[in-house]
Order: structure tokens, then C-alpha cells, then sequence
């Protein structure tokens, strides 16, 4: 016989402590759960199992002994399968090393009967589940050895604890061998374990369900957390994990925080863990003076043990030397020659002489200053890093070094590269009026990483007349960003199509040569617009002429009509093209040349 040696043993306790298997037939077997619960805090080992009596078996571990855990269960099922008709009577002795009950003894009665011919008896009662926590419902199922006949077969139901409420009978249906039903069990304060019975014919059939109480329960991580030294206005974290361990779910209400410099984060409060679940919270020291700190978390929950855990916080705030912790730029690409404002940043305040820290820069593309001081009392400074053009993209390393503690920073040099952008490949004038001018835009833009140099921007005629360009004196350099719009003029002097192009060279790395080509027709107008107006009544500067505007309708843009000043209070104008509508005013000009303000406008639709 094994025996466990050394510390505190549990307290085993059997249920059910007498197993009545009723009538069972001949050739059948019955079956019955005897279940084991460890009540106390420390494990149970089973050593031995003994069975006495004939026709009956224990259905248990491939191997001794087993070990119960505290507050655990371990179920053993007996069986009872008759060999001959008659009562039989058999015991079950259990041997542990129990501090109570180290020889627990289970009696075992049944009889055996001989089964009607052709009849189905009950052979099995199950359910999913042997052990429950809290409230809920556990599928069962009643098994024959046979197919019922013809009518179903009853069977009766019962439940030996007013925590489990079973119905009161289930029927096998005709030609069926089994049939489910649904055992309900409240919650329980303490543990139990409920028998269910299953009869039907002389036949009797149980299966023990462990009803487990309810019990929330937190787990801390730690009773006290010590940061230990930590320099002065640096952070340290350490983690503190709340677990729900016990058989349902756990509510934390509240982690209040006490304690100069200590911070808590990582759960808004409250919170609920289900069993298993964990959270965890990040408790931070951040000393703001040297010296010794301390402090306290205060967890609440609704956990049947320690519903109040206070961790002990502690910690001790150091003035370390100031040493060189950072160097940065305010670019980490450069493209072309210019400047870049650099920092070197320490871990504390220099002390009062100041700190040197030396500088240098691994490619002659990058010039730096020898060194830079930081002030007596600061926390860094600043110098300036100049950048040369360079032919090639390439990587530079800055180097701040001070001690035994140097820090780099990575700074890209790129070669600059002029792009010039056109808005467009061609411009196509349509139908335009003979004289009578039309006008389109061509924006050149410098979209490279260099200023753009566009050297020239030549227009030339191929067929026809009447192109002309205006906007821009070239050569004319464009830095990144920047634009010049070209105006693009045809102005036809016959009926006629005509075509052109404009031949815009620059220095761009790409498309130097842009070629746009230009095209029109020039029409003659079928129409006229005869325009007739009054003469002031009265003016205190004396009218010497007239100026007439045109716009297309609905333009703000008018154009002057008349080459020189109109006399006469009439005008033609025979520039005018088919389809389209004009808006016409009429200003009065005196002997300095002064205009008045413009008439209403007149709108005329050209058929």
C-alpha cells in the first residue's frame, strides 16, 4: 500500500455512501457514479481500491495511486451485472491517506432478474456532464438493451437533492433504445453531490451529479513590488496581474493609488474576469527628487478570499551624472547644398562647467563643428550641419560622442534633379473669327528637386497664320514649386486652317525638348452687329468719343472693340461668329482720355 509522507492531507469524502441497484435482468448491467470530493486544502492521494461480493466491478484508473487536488473531485463508476436471479450484496472499501475518513466504505446491493422473453430493459442512465458549477442544465440520457415495443417504455426519474429537478418520467419511444431529458440544477452554497435514478420494470439505473458552489475568487501577483533605484525623472515599470481563479466570475471594483511619484494604468475600473481570465495593470515610478519613496495599491474586489489586497510599493529616486543621450537633426534627407539644425541631448542637467561633446561626420559631403558645449545647467544644444551637392545619393553618419557614450544619426543626401512640367501636349484653337483674337495658357511648372533653367520657348508656324506667344523673357529659372504661365494667341487674318508648334527647351532630366503642337481655322463671320446709342444729355467734362467693349456672354472679360476713339454714337461689328451671344457697353471718353462708367450691357445671340 502507498502511503503519502510529510505535510497536511484533506479530507476525502464519499458520495453516495450505500448504492442500491435494484432489479436488474440477467445478462444486464447497471451502472452507478461514486464520487470523491477532496473538502480541504491540501491533496488526497488514493492508494487502494478493494471490491467484495460477486457481480459487481469498479470501473477505475489504469493505475495507483491518484491524487485529488484540494477542492477537486474524482468519480469511480461501480457496476452491477447479474449472473444468476437472487439479491447480491457486495462493499467497496476506498483506502487514502485521509486526515478523515482514511477508509471509506461504500455497501453495494442489487438483485438479479430474469427478463421477460422479448422485452427491453434499462440498461444505462448518463448525462454530458458529471460535475456543474452554479446554476444550469446537463443533457441525460436513458439507454435500453433493446428496441422498446410497440407502446415506448416509461421510465421513472428521480434526484436525491432539491438542487437537481429532473421530470418525473421520460418515455422511450416504440422501436427506439434511448431517449434524452433535462436535469436543471440551481446553484449550491456548498458542494454536494446529486443522485439521479432512472427505474423502469424492476430496473434500476443512477448517475452522480457533483454540484459545485459558486465561488468568486482573484489571485494577485504580488504582495509588494520594489523598483529599487531609479534615476531621477525616468520612468521604470513593473506589472502587477489579477487572475480570476475561482469557479465564477470575479468583479474588481477599484485600484487605488497612494504614494508620491507612483502611477497605475492598464484597466478602467470596475471590471469582471471570468473564471481563467486575467488583467493586468502597469504600475510606474517616476522619481522627480532623489531619495527614498513609498507607497500602496489597493485592489477591492467581490473575491471570497482577500477582497481587499494591498501591494506595497517602494522605490528610491538617484541624481546620475549627466551623460550624452541623444543626437538628432531636423532633417534626416537633404537634397542639394544647405544647412540642418542638429541638438545633442543629455540625461540630466550639465554640471556647472558645462559638458563638451565631440562632433564629427563620417563623409566631407557633411561639415560639422569639432565640438559643441552643452551649458552649465542644461539639458542640450544646438549646432549646424552643412551639406554640400553631391553626384550620387549617399548615406551620412553624424557622430556625437562625450565619455565613454557616443550617439549617431543617419543623414540622407540626395542629387538634386531639375524636372520641368508642361499642362499640356497641344492646344487646339477651333473655328475663330477672322481679327478676331482667341487666347489659351500653357503653365510651365518646376516639379524636380533643383531649380529648372527653361532656356527658350520657340513658336513656329507650319501652315497658316496667326499664332503668337507672350507671358515670359527667356532664359527663365523655375526653383522646385514655382511656375510661369505662357499666353498662346491665334488670331487668323484669313479663312483658313492653320497649324504650328511650340518648341519649349530646358535643362529638365527629362523631356528637355517638349514639343506642343498648335492648330485653328480661321472663319469669316456671316453676321453684324450694328450698335447705335444717345449722346449725354449733359456732363461737366465735355465728351470727345466713345470706347465699345465685347465679352462673350456671361464673361467678365471685355475686349476693346474700336482702335481709336469713336466719334460717332454708332458701331458695326462684323467679328462676330455664328451660335454665339456678346455682351456690349459703351463708355464716354473726355479730352484726357478719361472713361466714364460703362452702359448697361447689351446681350445680342448671333444665329
Amino acid at each position: 500500500m502507498h502511503l503519502a509522507s510529510g505535510g497536511d492531507t484533506g479530507a476525502l469524502v464519499a458520495s453516495p455512501g450505500t448504492i442500491t441497484f435494484g432489479a436488474v435482468s440477467i445478462g444486464q448491467t447497471a451502472s452507478s457514479t461514486v464520487s470523491l470530493l477532496n473538502g480541504s486544502l491540501a491533496p488526497v492521494e488514493i492508494t487502494q481500491l478493494n471490491l467484495t461480493g460477486q457481480s459487481f466491478s469498479v470501473v477505475g484508473p489504469s493505475s495507483l495511486p491518484v491524487t485529488i487536488a484540494a477542492g477537486g473531485t474524482y468519480g469511480l463508476s461501480v457496476q452491477f451485472d447479474p449472473t444468476a436471479a437472487g439479491a447480491a450484496t457486495a462493499q467497496l472499501t476506498i483506502t487514502s491517506n485521509s486526515s478523515t475518513n482514511a477508509t471509506a466504505v461504500i455497501g453495494l446491493s442489487g438483485t438479479g432478474t430474469a427478463a421477460p422473453s422479448g422485452t427491453a430493459a434499462l440498461s444505462a442512465l448518463s448525462c454530458s456532464n458529471s460535475s456543474m458549477t452554479g446554476s444550469g442544465t446537463d443533457t441525460c440520457t436513458v439507454t435500453l438493451n433493446g428496441a422498446a415495443a410497440s407502446g415506448g417504455l416509461v421510465v421513472s426519474l428521480a434526484s436525491s437533492s432539491t438542487a437537481v429537478t429532473v421530470p418525473a418520467t421520460v418515455t422511450v419511444p416504440a422501436n427506439a433504445t434511448s431517449a434524452t431529458f433535462t436535469a436543471t440544477a440551481s446553484s449550491v452554497a456548498v458542494a454536494q453531490t446529486a443522485t439521479l435514478t432512472a427505474s423502469a420494470a424492476g430496473v434500476s439505473e443512477t448517475f452522480a451529479l457533483q454540484l459545485n458552489a459558486a465561488v468568486p475568487t482573484l489571485s494577485v501577483s504580488a504582495t509588494s513590488v520594489a523598483f529599487g533605484s531609479v534615476a531621477v525623472n525616468t520612468a521604470a515599470t513593473q506589472f502587477v496581474t489579477l487572475t480570476s481563479t475561482g469557479t465564477t466570475a470575479v468583479t474588481v471594483n477599484s485600484a487605488t493609488l497612494t504614494g508620491t511619484d507612483f502611477t497605475v494604468s492598464g484597466a478602467t475600473f470596475p471590471v469582471t474576469l471570468t473564471p481563467g481570465q486575467a488583467a493586468t495593470l502597469s504600475v510606474q515610478f517616476d522619481p522627480t527628487a532623489a531619495g527614498a519613496a513609498t507607497g500602496q495599491l489597493t485592489i477591492a474586489s467581490n473575491s471570497s478570499t482577500n477582497g481587499t489586497a494591498v501591494i506595497g510599493l517602494s522605490g528610491t529616486g538617484t541624481v546620475a551624472p549627466a551623460t550624452l543621450r541623444a543626437l538628432s537633426c531636423g532633417s534626416g534627407t537633404m537634397t542639394g547644398s544647405g544647412t540642418d539644425a542638429c541638438t545633442v541631448t543629455l540625461s540630466a542637467a550639465a554640471p556647472s562647467g558645462g559638458l563638451c561633446v565631440s562632433v564629427s561626420s563620417s563623409n566631407a559631403a557633411v561639415t560639422v563643428p569639432a565640438t559643441v558645449t552643452v551649458p552649465a545647467n542644461a539639458t542640450s544644444a544646438g549646432f549646424k550641419a552643412t551639406v554640400s551637392s553631391v553626384g550620387t545619393a549617399q548615406a551620412v553618419t553624424l557622430t556625437a560622442s562625450a565619455g565613454s557614450v557616443s550617439e549617431t544619426f543617419a543623414l540622407q543626401l540626395n542629387v538634386p534633379v531639375p524636372t520641368l512640367s508642361i499642362n499640356a501636349t497641344s492646344v487646339g484653337f477651333g473655328n475663330v473669327a477672322v481679327n478676331t483674337p482667341a487666347t489659351q495658357s500653357v503653365t510651365l511648372t518646376s516639379t524636380g528637386t533643383a531649380a529648372v533653367t527653361v532656356n527658350s520657348a520657340v513658336l513656329t508656324a507650319i501652315t497658316g497664320t496667326g499664332f503668337t506667344m507672350s507671358g515670359a523673357t527667356f532664359p527663365v529659372t523655375l526653383t522646385p514649386g514655382q511656375t510661369v504661365t505662357l499666353g498662346v494667341q491665334f488670331d487668323p487674318t484669313a479663312a483658313d486652317a492653320a497649324t504650328g508648334q511650340l518648341t519649349i527647351t530646358s535643362n529638365s532630366s527629362t523631356n528637355g525638348t517638349a514639343v506642343i503642337a498648335l492648330t485653328g481655322t480661321g472663319t469669316v463671320a456671316s453676321f453684324a452687329v450694328d450698335l447705335s446709342w444717345d449722346a449725354p444729355s449733359s456732363s461737366t467734362d465735355p465728351v470727345v468719343g466713345y470706347n465699345v467693349y465685347r465679352s462673350p456672354s456671361g464673361s467678365s472679360t471685355y475686349q476693346l472693340l474700336n482702335s481709336s476713339v469713336d466719334t460717332q454714337t454708332t458701331y458695326v461689328d462684323s467679328r462676330v461668329q455664328s451660335g454665339l451671344s456678346y455682351d456690349y457697353i459703351v463708355e464716354s471718353v473726355d479730352g484726357s482720355g478719361n472713361e466714364s462708367v460703362p452702359t448697361s450691357p447689351i446681350v445680342v445671340t448671333i444665329p
